[in-house]
């Protein structure tokens, strides 16, 4: 049974969506399952962070960072939802202002993260210390089995 697990875990993800589509086909609650599973174990995800996509892991916020930089930076160079103004100088100084405000943007979110981070550890470093300062708890001894009577 583990050898046939093992096998499974190595499928790339095209064998696995073709094995979804036609569960779909065949009976759609196989397919259905399958989905969830693929959902579930992160298979379906960009595999450009680890194995499966690791979005949620530790670098979690950084892969989802780095993403959505990503698309953003498409969106410019392919300019995407917005049309030349016929003029290169505003063109530039338009793409210029938005690169400055992502940076900002990035910048104002790392600060964010930091906040966060010594927030966190100052009330931990409060929990720790009143765990330390609490008097130490006596408990009673147990009662001996001749006593009892």
């Amino acid at each position: 049974m583990t050898g046939l697990m093992e096998r499974l875990d190595d499928l790339p993800r095209p064998a696995w969506i073709a094995l979804m589509i036609v569960g779909f086909i065949l009976f759609w609650p196989i397919g259905l399952a399958l989905l969830i599973y693929l959902i579930w174990s992160r298979r379906m995800f960009c595999s450009k962070h680890g194995r499966y996509g690791q979005w949620y892991g530790a670098d979690g916020r950084e892969a989802r960072r780095e993403a959505r930089d990503e698309w953003r930076a498409w969106k410019r160079r392919h300019r995407w939802g917005q049309s030349s103004s016929g003029n290169v100088a505003f063109d530039e100084y338009r793409e210029e202002t938005l690169r400055r405000l992502d940076e900002e943007q990035r910048e104002f979110r790392d600060f964010l993260d930091r906040l966060r981070a010594a927030k966190d550890r100052a009330e931990f470093d409060e929990f720790m210390n009143e765990r330390r300062n609490r008097p130490p708890t006596t408990e009673p001894p147990p009662p001996s089995p001749t006593a009892t009577a």
